[in-house]
């Protein structure tokens, strides 16, 4: 079953288009896990236990494990151990390199870490990618127009009559021989997400910047899924991990989870219906 497939099939068996992004930051823990000596693995396995079944991915920003050093691959390794089988798991790298590099980040992300997916930079053209599109069962985000301001330094520059990411979007279209290849739309840009979703009907599709970045949930959905509801994946990360500073932090997390799970699913109801 490729990337695509086998994401459609987690998020109708979970109802839940919901991912939680582990992008623990040590200076964020509650007090309960202060001086605790394993803080963050343990942190993180309790948010894993309290969401795991109302959501359908986890993705794993690297910088967060990687800023740890040598005890960083070892936390990494130990949250990806407490996610259940059956959900996805997204290593949020953003690597984009040569093509013999990116065949070495690869086999890292997908084979030795076992993520399901990454995220990739398209910067460098096709060669860059295509270690990551190898296995159809694994998938790559590509990044197509992110959250942040500097987005429009390059993203938004025109390319004949049509922006840059457009021309992404088109080649990502084109690579995604195996089923396997996605894009990634910050949840700031609904009328991109709106045109995106049209250019790529059938692509997968992060969206990050749900909650503590103020995107619209609303328009995530309506413009992110596919005509079957499906296929928008909807990243949240501080607003679920940090939805308390007390010892029910787990607990706090959970009922915000759940709270995004409903509403996504009330919108996917009222655009995306059963059909008879």
């Amino acid at each position: 079953m490729n990337f695509s497939r086998h994401l459609a099939a987690v998020q109708t068996r979970a109802n839940s288009l919901i991912c939680v992004g582990l992008d623990t930051d040590p200076a964020k823990l509650p007090r309960l896990l202060q001086g605790h000596e394993d803080s963050v693995v343990e942190f993180n396995r309790r948010i894993i236990e309290a969401t795991a079944d109302c959501v359908c991915a986890y993705k794993l920003n690297l910088a967060f494990y990687e800023a740890a050093g040598v005890r960083g691959y070892d936390m990494l390794r130990r949250t990806l151990s407490f996610i259940p089988d059956g959900i996805i798991t997204i290593g949020d790298a953003k690597r984009g390199d040569i093509g013999n590099t990116a065949a070495m980040y690869a086999r890292e992300l997908l084979t030795d870490l076992g993520f399901h997916a990454t995220t990739v930079n398209p910067y460098m053209g096709f060669d860059s990618v295509e270690p990551f599109l190898r296995d159809p069962e694994r998938g790559a985000f590509i990044l197509a127009v992110t959250s942040n301001p500097g987005a429009r330094d390059f993203q938004y520059l025109k390319v004949g009559a049509h922006p840059l990411y457009e021309r992404v979007i088109r080649k990502a279209r084109s690579w995604d021989t195996n089923g396997n290849c996605g894009l990634v739309v910050g949840a700031t840009r609904p009328r991109e997400l709106r045109r995106i979703r049209a250019l790529a009907p059938a692509m997968p599709i992060l969206i990050p910047g749900i909650g503590a970045q103020g995107g619209d949930l609303k328009s995530a959905v309506r413009y992110g899924c596919t005509r079957d509801g499906l296929l928008a994946v909807v990243n949240a990360g501080r607003s679920i991990l940090y939805a308390s500073e007390g010892d029910d932090y787990a607990d706090a997390a959970r009922r915000v989870t759940t709270g995004l799970r409903d509403e996504v699913n009330r919108y996917r109801a009222a655009y995306f219906p059963p059909r008879r």
